[in-house]
């Protein structure tokens, strides 16, 4: 991946828990997508039940990891977006946004103080409306999947730049 290092989506949820199956439904579009869109290439596409230490063992070593999350607001507007770029600031703990109980924000803060955060960690928190048992997401959250996958693809394209495609040459030339 040269100098950026290696670029990783990590869909953090439960799809047996409703709208907490934004993040895996994102990366399965973005897997559905990845081979007509370059900026997709040599991206690795996962995905995780939000556990600390397994996410810190997903962007070790990441030029940009690009985290997509459920997230419970108040008052809540299922659907709505939010992007968090984690630089100096602390992460609240057991209070962030995340629809986890220790997760994103515990993570964070332990690989600071590791050393082994990301170059860049850029968080998309999708609000929920229903994190009940079942699969499906809601009307809502469910529309916001293909636009928080292009936002992911725009991360990338920010990262690093996809040159331009070379024209083919059209057969043998005389010099």
């Amino acid at each position: 991946m040269g100098v950026q290092g290696r670029t990783v989506v990590v869909g953090v949820g439960n799809e047996f828990r409703r709208d907490d199956g934004v993040g895996p439904a994102v990366v399965a579009r973005l897997a559905g997508r990845a081979r007509r869109d370059p900026a997709l290439a040599g991206v690795e596409l996962t995905v995780s039940d939000g556990d600390p230490g397994r996410l810190i063992s997903l962007w070790t070593g990441a030029g940009l990891c690009v985290v997509v999350d459920a997230a419970h607001a108040h008052p809540g507007c299922p659907g709505r977006v939010h992007r968090l770029e984690v630089t100096e600031g602390e992460l609240p703990a057991t209070e962030s946004a995340s629809s986890h109980g220790l997760g994103l924000g515990e993570a964070v803060e332990l690989a600071r103080a590791l050393g082994t955060l990301p170059e860049r960690l850029v968080v998309l928190a999708v609000e929920g409306r229903d994190a009940e048992l079942g699969r499906g997401l809601s009307a809502p959250v469910a529309a916001a999947v293909g636009p928080v996958a292009e936002r992911v693809s725009q991360e990338i394209r920010r990262h690093r730049p996809v040159p331009a495609p070379v024209p083919a040459e059209q057969g043998p030339r005389d010099d």
